[in-house]
């Protein structure tokens, strides 16, 4: 199982010392991936619930995922470079490949490009976006970023883009792996026809093994291998004594959890310490201290 860490990018850590300090120690430790995430706003009174209750405070302070990436790739030479995930339909497709290919170029091909549909109504108006049909613009969006990923000159024909044949450049050194989020059963069917993996989140094991099984049956039926992809799984605990894994508990006991998670079938953890850091100092000691403990696990 590879082991991942979450760019500093809300709250405390929203500050360019944070990103460039634990980007450039996260790849000297190590860690296979560095993942930046995709928040607009805090509503006051949002039309729909935060996943697992209310929003974070620390989420009314929120870096754009693009510019802390470009600070990683400086600052980091081997680690990919992952969203996890970017809400895709807010973006136009050739606004969206552009950011994703910088940050794959400037970064010597470690992208990882993870997209999800998003969970808010409001920040959807926000972007001017509409909510619905929003999964009918996904899939368009994932059409219209294989075509300007592929050979110029490009062209994409559509109700909601037209991109005339043009040259789209740069490429990125090789397709960068696609990983989707989701949990509805149409999201995990479209992972396994189409993505390289599945960007999902700290679940009870047994619900987290069925969905994969929803994942591979349609990669199966789609004629794709199901052992090719890949489950990632982000994980955001606050480390406390008195908590109950996975959202909370020591870092023993998280750690416990995450190594079942691996024997499940996750194939890379993420681990979200700014929930529960209170320093750029604590967060490495944390991260330092699980990456010892699930490099040790059975």
């Amino acid at each position: 199982m590879d082991i991942g860490l979450a760019v500093p990018q809300f709250g405390r850590f929203a500050a360019l010392s944070s990103v460039s300090r634990v980007t450039r120690e996260a790849d000297s430790m190590g860690f296979a991936g560095l993942w930046a995430g995709d928040r607009l706003m805090t509503p006051l009174r949002p039309k729909d619930r935060y996943p697992g209750g209310d929003m974070p405070e620390a989420h009314r302070v929120f870096l754009d995922p693009f510019a802390v990436l470009s600070v990683a790739a400086s600052a980091t030479s081997s680690v990919r470079l992952g969203t996890s995930a970017l809400n895709a339909c807010w973006y136009p497709p050739v606004v969206l490949a552009r950011s994703l290919t910088t940050i794959d170029h400037l970064s010597g091909g470690r992208l990882v490009a993870g997209l999800g549909l998003g969970w808010s109504s409001d920040e959807y108006a926000a972007a001017g976006v509409p909510w619905q049909g929003r999964a009918k613009r996904y899939d368009a969006t994932l059409d219209a970023l294989e075509v300007i990923w592929g050979t110029d000159p490009v062209s994409f024909e559509h109700e909601l883009w037209t991109i005339v044949p043009s040259h789209i450049e740069p490429k990125p050194a090789s397709r960068p792996p696609l990983y989707l989020a989701g949990f509805a059963e149409p999201a995990l069917r479209r992972i396994g026809r189409r993505a390289d993996g599945w960007l999902t989140a700290a679940l009870p094991i047994p619900m987290l093994a069925a969905m994969w099984r929803t994942v591979c049956r349609s990669a199966e039926e789609a004629g794709r291998d199901p052992a090719a992809l890949r489950m990632v799984l982000r994980a955001n605990p606050v480390i406390t004594d008195q908590g109950a894994p996975p959202r909370s508990g020591t870092v023993a006991q998280v750690s416990a959890y995450l190594a079942t998670a691996a024997e499940a079938g996750v194939h890379e953890i993420i681990l979200d310490l700014q929930h529960t850091a209170t320093s750029d100092e604590h967060l490495l000691d944390l991260a330092g201290d699980f990456q010892a403990r699930l490099n040790a696990a059975p």
